[in-house]
């Protein structure tokens, strides 16, 4: 279609909207826990974002609105929960390279929880998904840590996943079934 000042119009442009990185993930894992919690195999969820309000609209109770809200502290990683007995913490990250995971993509504290929690006996661990690549993995979070902290690189390679990781199966009822890996992967 041509516009009167004689220009095309090129239909094929995609906005990007980042609003919701890494909720595709992210839903995948709430529904595989519901899964879990629902046939008894662990309790694991999702941990919320503390967050101070400052001001809420309350114009009607059905209509109760958030105006203006600011992060309390930083949060720690994504899920907990427990598993057999052991306590369980981990952090869910997207990636849409098809060549590695960029370091920038998670934060000093996390890195800094994970190693303290898997310090104490809890079962840590990252799942990345490659959205590129269609996979997801878990990596047992003193794996990532000890390449992180040895290297100069900025980003973990995904050959390295693939030697080092866990790759995830999924199915129908449990589109991320990261609890069939623990048995596996931590003993």
């Amino acid at each position: 279609m041509k516009y009167p000042n004689g220009k095309k119009v090129d239909k094929t442009v995609k906005f990007k909207n980042t609003a919701n990185r890494g909720m595709s993930l992210e839903d995948d894992i709430n529904t595989s826990n519901r899964y879990y919690l629902d046939y008894d195999f662990a309790v694991i969820h999702k941990k919320p974002t503390p967050i101070t309000l400052v001001h809420v609209d309350y114009a009607e109770r059905s209509k109760t609105k958030i105006t203006e809200a600011y992060f309390k502290e930083p949060s720690t990683t994504d899920y907990n929960g427990i598993y057999k007995g052991k306590y369980i913490d981990f952090e869910a990250k997207e990636s849409h390279s098809k060549t590695s995971f960029p370091f920038t993509s998670i934060h000093i504290h996390q890195i800094n929880h994970l190693k303290a929690v898997s310090r104490h006996g809890a079962i840590a661990f990252i799942i990345i998904r490659f959205t590129a690549l269609n996979t997801d993995y878990l990596i047992k979070a003193d794996d990532f840590i000890s390449f992180y902290e040895t290297t100069d690189r900025r980003s973990l390679p995904v050959s390295w996943i693939k030697d080092n990781g866990y790759e995830i199966i999924s199915n129908y009822m449990c589109p991320c079934d990261y609890i069939k890996l623990i048995d596996k992967v931590f003993d």
